[in-house]
């Protein structure tokens, strides 16, 4: 679940980037809590996130830009037949876009973005290997491929994703 909201911010954070390539890092602490940590092809850090987790499994997400000052939240929410639907606001509180997360039988997730007027603004497809990296394709409204992410995870649970635009 964690990783549809990184892949899915990710992808909003790639449609707005001048760098060709991104890269985050992911820790989690003791709680669960996830501290990600995104830096361009300087590596030089452009942005975190903090995402944390409620009782009932609802997740808050928290943007900041590279001073620490707050840009924008998330929240996401799963329902009963596992899907996920995610809100964004600015850092004025204003919804600004949503995403729905759906996953087929085979463990692949595919996730439409839409803009604060419900229109369609684009899609991503995730699958996952035999070695277990995941592999995300990013797509505009027409359907044009933008971008791809490999996502790795390491010994300690900690994710590597990289971003390539095309």
């Amino acid at each position: 679940m964690k990783k549809i909201i990184f892949t899915t911010i990710l992808a909003l954070l790639i449609a707005m980037s001048d760098f060709s390539q991104t890269t985050s890092t992911t820790t989690t602490d003791y709680f669960g809590n996830e501290k990600t940590t995104y830096t361009n092809e300087y590596g030089q850090t452009v942005g975190t996130s903090t995402t944390t987790t409620d009782y009932f499994g609802d997740e808050q997400t928290t943007y900041s830009d590279e001073y620490g000052q707050t840009k924008g939240t998330s929240t996401t929410t799963t329902d009963y037949f596992g899907d996920q639907h995610t809100t964004y606001s600015n850092e004025y509180g204003q919804t600004k876009a949503s995403a729905t997360t759906t996953t087929d039988y085979f463990g692949d997730e595919q996730t439409t973005y839409t803009n604060d007027r419900g229109q369609n603004t684009g899609s991503s497809t995730k699958t996952t290997d035999y070695f277990g990296d995941d592999h995300t394709t990013y797509t505009d409204e027409r359907g044009n491929t933008t971008g791809t992410s490999k996502t790795t995870t390491d010994y300690f649970g900690n994710e590597t994703t990289t971003y390539d635009d095309d």
